[in-house]
């Protein structure tokens, strides 16, 4: 065992990829299941060759200039990483690394759930069923907005962006898009480009967020561009909570410019922002994107193959900095 890197789990992964660690490192696992905490990450740097972590442990510049120089590699359980200062884990001389891909289907499987679910009125219809309330209808009865061949507008046409089209066009919506460079024809697959957001947000009657969280994109859905969308559109967000000012959505959807509204993601988390709580057109989900077992597992192998290859003295395949 001595001979084998040390490696530290901070939260409870798959099985699988706890019982490939255990085999191959000599790994510590937070079994507790407990966010660490700044102070944990600078007192285990000394203790570790490698950390996986999740988006739940913050690696600010702050953290990055007081981690132990044993500290080698942190391989990312996420492919989103805004919970790390990257130029200050570089200048540290730290490797870090994400699992892109394999949660693309998931979070894309969810984006689609939280458009579907907001369309049609799903919180209210499941709590009036639930609660018995259920005494009444009519043809005007929980009348919800139809997504099959609507106009769907994306913002990041990445991988999960790419995914959320292909299961959209099962619906035979008219997809549109903008996205910092044009796709190729072949990986546009049919769907319209818009080189600003502002032209995109025009035709989007369902519009679906998809692009990192950076100083770019912070706070991109704000009054003024909920403004430009079509009276009663549903917006979508299985990013980052970052990217949508709430105060504005609220407002968005207290006028009718907005009709609904999906959310995975919050601007505080975990908790969420209990001011959404009161709209029933909001379907709302804690952040669970790629929460299913074969991405869970997928996930955790790949930021073990990131460690294997590191610790091998080759390059990391998903190597950031």
């Amino acid at each position: 065992m001595a001979d084998k890197p040390r490696l530290w789990i901070t939260r409870r992964l798959s099985d699988a990829t706890l019982e490939r660690a255990q085999r191959d490192y000599d790994t510590v696992i937070n079994h507790e299941d407990t966010p660490g905490t700044a102070q944990d990450l600078i007192a285990a740097s000394a203790e570790f060759d490698a950390i996986i972590p999740c988006h739940s442990e913050h690696f600010s510049a702050e953290v990055a200039a007081q981690l132990d120089p044993r500290l080698k590699i942190i391989a990312n359980h996420s492919v989103g990483v805004d919970h790390c200062d990257l130029p200050a884990l570089e200048a540290r001389g730290i490797t870090v690394t994400n699992t892109p891909d394999v949660l693309s289907d998931a979070t894309a499987e969810l984006a689609m759930l939280l458009m579907l679910g907001a369309a049609r009125n799903a919180v209210a219809g499941d709590r009036i069923v639930r609660t018995g309330a259920w005494d009444f209808w009519s043809p005007s009865f929980m009348v919800g907005k139809q997504v099959t061949g609507a106009r769907l507008g994306i913002i990041g046409m990445g991988r999960v962006g790419r995914a959320f089209a292909a299961k959209a066009r099962g619906f035979d919506m008219d997809i549109h898009y903008y996205n910092r460079s044009e796709l190729s024809t072949e990986a546009a697959q049919g769907a319209t480009y818009h080189s600003t957001v502002e032209s995109l947000l025009g035709v989007a009657d369902f519009l679906s967020l998809h692009c990192p969280a950076t100083p770019e994109t912070t706070g991109l859905m704000n009054a003024e561009r909920f403004a430009l969308l079509p009276d009663g559109a549903v917006m979508v967000n299985s990013a980052r909570g970052a990217l949508v000012d709430e105060a504005a959505l609220t407002a968005a959807l207290d006028s009718g410019k907005l009709a609904a509204a999906g959310l995975d993601c919050f601007q505080t988390e975990p908790g969420g922002n209990p001011a959404l709580a009161k709209y029933d057109n909001i379907f709302m989900l804690p952040h669970i994107g790629s929460a299913t077992t074969r991405t869970r597992d997928a996930m955790g192998f790949r930021a073990l193959d990131n460690l294997d290859a590191f610790f091998a003295g080759k390059t990391p395949g998903d190597k950031l900095v």
